[in-house]
């Protein structure tokens, strides 16, 4: 529970407030905290009265779960821009966070700080690719978690036609709209992150993984596309740092575990079965749609009036691109007629093999990853002068099989209590029983900072958030006055994209071009304070009227939040 004279309780609290990548890595239990924020958001209920999701009790499990994609798929855009969210400096955040982590261990867990774990983002410099590399090497971005109002708020910014966010945001509005839109339990939904990326598991069939604003199921994960190696390359190449679900977390660098043992030890189960299949020939088709060097290997055979015709196996995959058909599916011939007839030739291709033979070895042999002696008979049968079989065949058991590299469980399992939402129907519902779960739960208590509802979360943590994270604002009004900025902010529009009692930060208003009287005399606060460091900055009133005095001047906001500006104490110093 929060203790605002505990230095640390109030760096967690501030913490929930801005969510950026680095406090949610620190903060663990933060994860499943905004989960809840965004089922408590009447935004997220909102969704049921779209038209898209009207039938949504006559269809089964999975189809809900697929509106729930397209539906996050037309709102909302990836987004990982430096500028939204501004930049800080690794000696910053080391410091806030010498008594958490220590840097060395830092350095193997988080990308900005030294971690090197996915060869793909290490090889094409991975400050250059999201572009730090105009910076110093000490500059970092804030990467912040966006709660549902603010992704939604995107389509209020320059050049967005929609809502956007980074892969936390998103992997969290995917759990906590499969809950309350997709009606999937909350005992069926568990988070992954890693350092670079965020994803969930669903726990339906043979199980699903959301990756940003997409899905993969299982015969998804192994079909070889680009879209599947994207989805893939996190588990593949990085450890799971992070693995949180309603009963609580398990962390790679901490001793205490709080999700409930026999949970993750169920959870890690199902993660394996998911990342296991079988050696067949639509697997070996999507290992050469993914290994596309080794296809100039293979050759294709088709009866065209009667005849066999052969086509090298390249020609072929390319022609997927234009089509609906794929190669190593019931689709196949579909395929091979849309292709067009003087691209065959009358003879076999010297030097290749023919994929119709593979077929036929697989219909009569099934190849478990696990068997040695099945594993021996398919390398003997695909050596070949083209390539290095000792090489292909660990390449495709490493397709067919990945050994995700997750937290171990030699760890203090530490009882907590599950969030539980029995029946909810509405976003209320969902605050008064989380709300009754305060007490007992951390978890449920940060989602009401998350959720940034300032009747019942403390002001003091948000505060220091507001001060101390929010560069944009700063920067944004850098080259105006006091006077010239109080004037920007009350010329924008008065409508907050929080309801009631809830507040933005001033980053968001600033971003978005909108906020309640006192949201923007709150970001009036903050930038005076960086333009005049040795005066005075002083926030009071009432709830309809919120004054400024800054620079021997006072600047007054109408506010509708039916909030008492907060007291003069929880300013930081």
């Amino acid at each position: 529970m929060y203790d605002p004279e505990d230095p640390k309780s109030l760096e967690k609290y501030s913490s929930a407030v801005t969510l950026s990548d680095m406090e949610v890595f620190i903060f663990p239990d933060l994860l499943f905290s905004l989960v809840l924020a965004n089922m408590m958001s009447p935004k997220l209920w909102g969704w049921l009265a779209d038209p898209w999701f009207d039938k949504r009790d006559k269809l089964n499990e999975y189809r809900r779960i697929l509106r729930v994609k397209q539906y996050i798929m037309d709102h909302f855009v990836f987004n990982l821009d430096l500028d939204t969210w501004g930049l800080t400096t690794k000696q910053r955040e080391l410091a806030r966070f010498s008594g958490y982590v220590d840097e060395q261990i830092l350095a193997q867990s988080n990308a900005l700080f030294g971690y090197e774990g996915d060869r793909y983002y290490f090889d094409i410099d991975i400050r250059r690719h999201f572009g730090l590399d105009k910076y110093t090497s000490d500059v970092i971005p804030y990467w912040k978690t966006e709660t549902l109002e603010a992704m939604e708020a995107f389509r209020h910014k320059e050049a967005y036609g929609t809502g956007a966010g980074e892969c936390v945001s998103l992997s969290t509005l995917y759990a906590s709209a499969l809950a309350v839109v997709g009606g999937v339990p909350l005992e069926r939904i568990y988070l992954m992150a890693t350092p670079l990326h965020s994803q969930n598991f669903i726990d339906i069939k043979d199980g699903l993984i959301t990756n940003n604003r997409r899905i993969v199921t299982k015969a998804m994960w192994f079909n070889g596309s680009e879209i599947s190696a994207k989805a893939r390359r996190a588990i593949e190449h990085e450890k799971v740092t992070v693995v949180a679900d309603h009963t609580g977390y398990i962390h790679t660098l901490y001793p205490d575990a709080t999700i409930d043992p026999e949970r993750y030890r169920y959870f890690s189960r199902r993660l394996r079965e998911y990342l296991k299949t079988e050696i067949t020939y639509a697997l070996i088709a999507a290992f050469l749609r993914d290994r596309s060097e080794l296809q100039r290997c293979f050759q294709v055979v088709h009866s065209c009036c009667g005849k066999p015709r052969y086509i090298e196996a390249e020609k072929v995959f390319a022609y997927e691109h234009n089509s609906k058909s794929k190669m190593g599916d019931e689709t196949q011939n579909l395929l091979l007629h849309e292709i067009d007839e003087d691209d065959f030739y009358p003879d076999p291709l010297p030097n290749r093999i023919l994929l119709s033979e593979a077929e036929s070895f697989f219909l009569q042999n099934k190849v478990s990853v696990d068997s040695s002696c099945k594993i021996e008979k398919l390398k003997n049968y695909l050596r070949h002068s083209c390539f290095n079989v000792d090489e292909v065949i660990r390449d495709l058991l490493a397709f067919a099989r990945i050994e995700p590299r997750l937290p171990d469980q030699n760890r203090r399992w530490t009882a907590s209590q599950p969030i539980t939402l029995d029946g909810a129907r509405c976003h209320e519902e969902v605050i008064a029983q989380v709300e009754a779960q305060r007490g007992r739960s951390d978890t449920a208590d940060l989602a009401f900072t998350a959720y940034r509802d300032m009747k019942r979360a403390p002001w003091k943590p948000f505060l220091k958030a507001a001060f101390e994270r929010n560069p944009v604002c700063v920067e944004g009004a850098r080259e105006i006055d006091v006077a010239q900025t109080a004037q920007r902010l009350l010329s924008m529009d008065g409508v907050s994209i929080y309801d009631g009692t809830r507040m933005a930060q001033p980053d968001e208003v600033w971003n978005y071009g909108r906020g309640d009287g006192l949201e923007k005399a709150l970001c009036l606060a903050v930038v005076a304070r960086a333009k005049l460091p040795g005066d005075a900055v002083t926030v009071d009133g009432d709830r309809e009227s919120v004054r400024v005095r800054a620079g021997g001047a006072e600047y007054l906001f109408r506010s509708d939040k039916g909030l008492d500006p907060p007291p003069a104490a929880d300013f930081p110093r």
